[in-house]
């Protein structure tokens, strides 16, 4: 109802702080619907805050070690944490803290994981030990697989095989980017699990994190030379289960690269804003909490840095790819986390028209002649004039509010043809997550927070 009020032209990038959030998290990540901030935190819980009422609304208290990710759905919100062990909640269900839906355990502390984008029975796990699993808890492809990268003919040494330092799901689900320590990122197929593709970023060093953009056409790589680097993404073939394919063996050519030529500074993150005009980096500056905020759009400019005050961003690992900040996923907003635990919500202001106040008017910003119109004072029926105002008043009303917020994960900004073996694989046996589902507030008193 409201979508048609806002000025797409007044859309730009955050430049304020609009509210803090005292969580006490390492880290923090919106919701689909942008509506809630889940926090991670070093005792081993999770919070999910409500940003119109700034209150913790669940609590998710299932580890014994720091939580070390945080991805989401409309329903289900997945933690991994160092005590080797992966919690899925369903927030449908009406306790707090929520219902486990599920517990995947590992071999070791798992640094970072995260929910296919169109079913989240599937689960992308990166462990410390540099090795990163597809969990698929679907009944009838029930499995744990490992990603191995294929090694040439001549790298026959088990030690050539490098270690991984970070993984993540492209926006279609299609295939799954590792990025490991010699500066290459590989390229798996969901559905085989198989490499297709191997690229070297020349001068990278080791990875540390990926990141896309709603569309999935680019990418953006953060790594140890203390550049950040845009790519535009190849296709690739989809392969044939038990059949051998070709590696695709290239070395990229970054369409921009993003770095601070004085300070020297190295990144902890990084994000797309939702229409992929926009690319946040937040720095690893051990006094200051700074964002710099490029404007791709206008051949990746720098736009402006973004100063948090004295308390700065804040990196709790060395590798991985943690959401230390992140853009919101419809509005011109951003979550950063403080080295004190305080979320930083920022945004963009927009200036007050005390028009929209008063209806049937508007603002001018300077003095103009009224013209008056033919029939502005002419005497109208008084019966018509009851029963145009009789229907107004019968009309239906949105008291809810707000931009239709509904997100079907599923769809997530990219759409595939109906032949595609990888994304009918992904849409088979899916998961509760329908779409229109809203999460219930419980409001958490705050003598029960800490």
């Amino acid at each position: 109802m409201n979508a048609s009020l806002l000025n797409p032209f007044t859309v730009t990038h955050p430049t304020a702080v609009q509210t803090s959030l005292v969580s006490g998290a390492s880290f923090a990540r919106f919701d689909p619907t942008g509506k809630f901030v889940a926090a991670g935190r070093s005792d081993g819980s999770a919070a999910i805050w409500d940003l119109d009422t700034r209150a913790a609304i669940r609590w998710c208290e299932g580890h014994v070690k720091a939580v070390t990710s945080v991805d989401g759905t409309s329903r289900y919100i997945l933690t991994s944490s160092k005590d080797w062990n992966v919690i899925i909640w369903d927030l449908a269900s009406p306790v707090d803290p929520p219902q486990r839906y599920n517990t995947i355990r590992f071999d070791a502390s798992v640094v970072s994981a995260y929910f296919h984008p169109r079913n989240s029975r599937i689960v992308l796990a990166l462990l410390s030990t540099g090795e990163a699993y597809v969990v698929d808890s679907r009944k009838e492809h029930r499995a744990r697989v490992e990603l191995c990268e294929a090694l040439s003919e001549d790298d026959d040494d088990e030690r050539a095989r490098s270690i991984m330092t970070t993984a993540r799901f492209d926006p279609s689900g299609r295939h799954v980017f590792v990025g490991t320590s010699t500066g290459n990122v590989l390229v798996f197929n969901s559905r085989t699990k198989t490499m297709v593709a191997r690229h070297r970023i020349a001068g990278a060093g080791s990875m540390k994190s990926l990141e896309f953009t709603k569309v999935g056409r680019r990418f953006a790589t953060n790594s140890s030379d203390r550049t950040i680097r845009q790519f535009t993404l190849p296709t690739y073939p989809s392969p044939i289960v038990g059949a051998e394919c070709a590696i695709l063996e290239t070395e990229l050519e970054p369409t921009h690269r993003f770095n601070d030529p004085i300070s020297k500074v190295s990144w902890h993150a990084m994000s797309y804003s939702p229409d992929g005009e926009w690319l946040a980096g937040g720095a690893a500056d051990p006094a200051t909490h700074k964002i710099y905020i490029w404007d791709i759009s206008n051949d990746g400019q720098f736009a402006t840095a973004l100063d948090g005050g004295r308390e700065p961003l804040i990196d709790i690992h060395g590798y991985g790819n943690h959401n230390h900040f992140q853009w919101h996923p419809q509005a011109s907003r951003l979550a950063s986390t403080t080295n004190q635990g305080s979320v930083l919500i920022w945004h963009c202001p927009s200036p007050e028209r005390w028009g929209a106040f008063a209806g049937g008017f508007e603002e001018a910003d300077e003095n103009v002649m009224y013209e008056e119109g033919e029939t502005e004072f002419d005497i109208e029926n008084e019966v018509e004039l009851a029963m145009r105002k009789k229907l107004q008043e019968d009309e239906a009303v949105d008291i809810l509010g707000g931009v239709d917020d509904l997100v079907d994960h599923k769809m997530n900004g990219v759409a595939g043809d109906l032949g595609d073996e990888d994304l009918e694989w992904a849409d088979d046996e899916p998961d509760d997550d329908w779409q229109g589902w809203r999460l219930k507030v419980i409001m958490v008193d705050d003598d029960d927070a800490y």
